[in-house]
């Protein structure tokens, strides 16, 4: 599966290469590097426990030959519905090499799963959301204090996921610990954030947001994309605790906070025609996952290189 998802990704690739030829390239837009590298299973909490230490695991990649020192960052994470997944996944890997091949810096991260079964269960999505974010920040953190190794600049590291990813992206985004525990019934808990952790954009890849007030917190920028007919985490609330994207976007532009949003129509959860979580969906869908990385880069780009 590895290896045929790899050749779809560099077919795929070829063709956005190709189609470029005649067309002057713009880094961190266009798809400037032909080849990237690879580092994996680094840890971005060196001092975790062996039992920790896988889920504290990243896939560095970078865009090959780059002798640019202060590159932005793209931290990636997986869906999944807490429960299952890996900084591996098809999606997460062709968005990560992408992005690379445009400049940015990606980490691919592991955090933290549950052993229920979170997504019918918006009690422990809550709680295992609340221990997810946490791994989230502690990798912002690691990024952070590490920029010189990395040749990356502190003031541009964005968070992105799908799904699960999308929302532990949101979460560590707009929400602080506080709110977080409370929302997560963890009133107990002690927290490690006073405020909200400081990034410089979030790529929301069908994901949602457990209260839209949060988005109060930070004028971070968002870029948000679902298809229509998502049935696992509706574009809108529809009595529903999650708050989509499209309810989102709404809410960001009322707010003034520089926001996006890519509505593929007639598409259900991970942008496939009928959603299957073991199943990618094939070539077509890959192609509609590198449609929503391109939008996301256009609406970056503006932001952070201007």
């Amino acid at each position: 599966m590895k290896k045929k998802t790899f050749l779809l990704f560099s077919i795929l690739s070829i063709t956005l290469f190709s189609e470029a030829q005649n067309t002057t390239l713009c880094r961190y837009k266009d798809l400037v590097f032909p080849y990237i590298t690879i580092d994996k299973n680094l840890s971005y909490a060196p001092v975790a426990s062996q039992n920790e230490g896988k889920g504290n695991l990243f896939d560095l990649y970078q865009p090959k030959g780059d002798s640019s020192t202060s590159r932005p960052l793209i931290i990636w994470m997986h869906g999944g519905g807490f429960i299952f997944g890996s900084k591996e996944a098809e999606g997460i890997t062709i968005w990560s090499k992408s992005f690379a091949q445009r400049g940015y810096v990606c980490a691919a991260i592991n955090y933290s799963l549950a052993k229920n079964n979170a997504i019918f269960h918006l009690g422990k999505l809550q709680k295992n959301c609340y221990y997810a974010v946490q791994d989230a920040k502690t990798a912002v953190e690691y990024f952070r204090q590490h920029h010189a190794e990395f040749h990356i600049d502190p003031h541009k590291i964005i968070l992105a996921g799908n799904s699960a990813g999308g929302l532990i992206a949101l979460q560590a985004a707009y929400s602080t610990d506080r709110e977080l525990a409370k929302a997560a019934g963890l009133n107990d808990i002690e927290t490690k954030h006073q405020g909200t952790i400081k990034v410089a954009g979030v790529i929301n890849f069908w994901g949602g947001i457990l209260d839209l007030n949060w988005l109060k917190n930070a004028r971070v920028p968002i870029v948000s994309e679902l298809g229509s007919d998502d049935k696992i985490v509706s574009p809108t609330h529809k009595n529903m605790t999650l708050y989509g994207g499209v309810d989102i976007n709404e809410k960001a532009n009322s707010l003034g906070i520089p926001s996006a949003l890519k509505v593929f129509d007639g598409y259900s959860h991970e942008l496939q025609r009928h959603f299957n979580p073991f199943f990618s969906g094939g070539t077509n869908t890959q192609k509609r996952w590198l449609e929503a990385g391109q939008f996301a880069a256009d609406f970056l780009y503006p932001l952070l290189f201007k």
